[in-house]
Parts: structure tokens; C-alpha cells; sequence
């Protein structure tokens, strides 16, 4: 969400126009995906200030820690049942969840990147999940968000079991340990694997090897999540229509012990892509295909 914005739902008949800001959003993605430059956020984010070791307790061991987290999770989940009330954030419909359920290890939950409030949607699926008080779902987020987002939501991106990267080695260095601890203990890392956020961006993006090594290293699977869209009839204040999510959670990638690492860690992250590739093509029913030009070289 951006700073300031105020969400309430507007009626057909008195749509506003389209935001100026929201409209040059869609003309940087549209240009971003022509240089193809997918990892690049198409919105300014909060500066990013660096993340020192000492900043955060990212296993959330400590009493003051605990407690923070426990008030994070009240708000979060207040606001989120709000949002879900007045239709400011649509679940049409989820199928999957079954693979949700059945997963027994510490896992990689994996979902494309559209919206600040598609965390809200993977979150409302683990709390409605087999899974709620017996295992914990933890968040990659940036580092800026984690350091310099102000008011609510940067409580929320500070407390709500949020694993920010960071530039510092040594806290990247914790950063890893976490991850690891995490995963063997038996719980669940979100991931946004395409490492960009793009608004209302419906195809997926190329992946980043990231979370696929982290589910190697570990031994653990990849859980694929997409979610879709479609124009819902309610319009936001900037003149666009709230979107209809429906969630697609398929069966989880495991590493082939058979292959070599780099293998295991490339195969893992083609299969997720080629998941996420064929429910787009068939719930929107066209090809996915890129507008991105190839250079000299070849494509990107």
C-alpha cells in the first residue's frame, strides 16, 4: 500500500478517473517488461537504511521479541478480517489446499508479486490451514521495508515473523542461520521468488534462484502458490476495479537428490515456473508470452 492511501470501495457509477500515479506504474511495468527487467520494482520503495545485526531477533527468541510478535499478529489479523468484510480484498476462490495441508516438513511457500496485499492472502491461507497453532509462517521482505516503513504497516513488516535481507554481511550472515533453523524445525517461509513487485501484473515473472537453493540446502520442498485475477464490479479511489483473486496452490517441488546442487536448485526452480506458466495459460486462456525485445545477444 502506498503512504497515505486511504482504501474505500466506489461505486460503478461514480468511478473517479484513473490515477495519474497508478497509470505511470502501469507504463513503467510496461516498459520494464520490454527491457526485460523483471527484478526491478516498478514503484519507489522506502529508502533502504542498513540492517545491523544487532536490530533484530530474527528467530524472535527474545521476551520483548515474543511480545511484539503476539500484538503484530492481533492487529494483522483484525485487519485483515476487516479487509475481507468490506470486499477490499476478494477471495473468490481457492482450490489446492489440500497440498497445503499434507506438507509434514519445514517447506517453501512461493507466490507471485502484484500487490502489498497479496502477504495478507497467503497469511489468510495459512490460518485457515491445518497448520495454524502447530507450525509458523515466516516472511522475506526487503530491507527497507523492514527499517525505514513508517506507522502501522512498518510494525507489521518489523514484527509479523518477517526475515528482512540486508546488505550487512553479518546480519545477512543471522539472516541464513534463521532460514536454515526455520526450515529443519519444521515451519513455512514465504518467498517472492520473481523479487519484484509489479501492480496488478497478472503473468508470472522469471525466478530468481534464491528460495530454491534455500529448499535444497535444507532438503525441503517448494510449495507453489499463483494467484490470478479478474475485474470485480466494486472500484478502488483510483479508478481501477478491485481485483477477484482466485488462488492456485499446487503440488509441492521436492529436490532431486539423484543431481547435482546447482541442478537440483535449477530443475526446482524451472519446475515452479512451468507450474505457475500453465495455470496462468489456462485460467486466462492465451499463451504467456512476454513483450520483452531481444538484443544482440539473445534474449534475456
Amino acid at each position: 500500500m502506498r503512504r497515505g492511501e486511504k482504501r474505500r470501495i466506489v461505486k460503478k457509477n461514480d468511478i473517479p478517473e484513473k490515477a495519474p500515479d497508478r497509470l505511470a506504474v502501469l507504463e513503467r511495468i510496461a516498459q520494464l517488461e520490454k527491457e526485460g527487467r523483471f527484478d526491478v520494482d516498478a514503484e519507489e520503495d522506502p529508502p533502504t537504511l542498513p540492517l545491523q545485526p544487532g536490530q533484530i531477533d530474527y528467530l524472535r527468541v527474545k521476551p520483548g521479541s515474543k511480545a511484539k510478535v503476539k500484538l503484530s499478529y492481533l492487529l494483522a489479523g483484525k485487519f485483515l478480517d476487516k479487509l475481507l468484510e468490506e470486499k477490499k480484498l476478494v477471495i473468490k476462490e481457492i482450490k489446492g489446499m489440500e497440498h497445503l495441508n499434507e506438507l509434514k516438513s519445514g517447506a517453501i511457500l512461493t507466490c507471485n508479486h502484484f500487490n502489498p496485499f497479496d502477504c495478507f492472502t497467503v497469511e489468510h491461507l495459512f490460518r485457515i490451514s491445518e497448520h495454524q497453532g502447530k507450525k509458523q509462517l515466516f516472511k522475506v521482505i526487503r530491507e527497507g521495508n523492514y527499517t525505514n516503513f513508517p506507522g502501522f504497516y512498518g510494525f507489521l513488516f518489523r514484527n509479523c515473523n518477517t526475515l528482512p535481507l540486508s546488505q550487512n554481511k553479518k546480519t545477512m550472515y543471522n539472516f541464513l542461520k534463521a532460514v536454515d533453523t526455520i526450515l529443519q524445525r519444521g515451519d513455512f517461509i514465504l518467498i517472492y521468488p520473481e523479487q519484484s513487485l509489479w501492480w496488478n501484473y497478472r503473468k508470472p515473472k522469471p525466478l530468481k534462484n534464491g528460495a530454491f537453493k534455500f529448499a535444497v540446502k535444507n532438503k525441503v520442498p517448494v510449495l507453489p502458490i499463483f494467484i490470478t485475477m479478474e475485474d470485480s464490479d466494486s472500484y478502488g479511489p483510483d479508478g481501477f476495479p478491485i481485483q477477484e483473486y482466485s488462488i492456485f496452490i499446487e503440488k509441492p517441488v521436492y529436490p532431486r537428490e539423484e543431481l547435482p546442487e546447482r541442478e537440483r536448485v535449477r530443475t526446482m526452480r524451472n519446475e515452479n515456473y512451468e507450474v505457475w506458466r500453465r495455470i496462468y495459460e489456462e485460467f486466462y486462456g492465451m499463451p504467456l508470452e512476454y513483450t520483452t525485445e531481444v538484443g544482440e545477444e539473445g534474449s534475456v
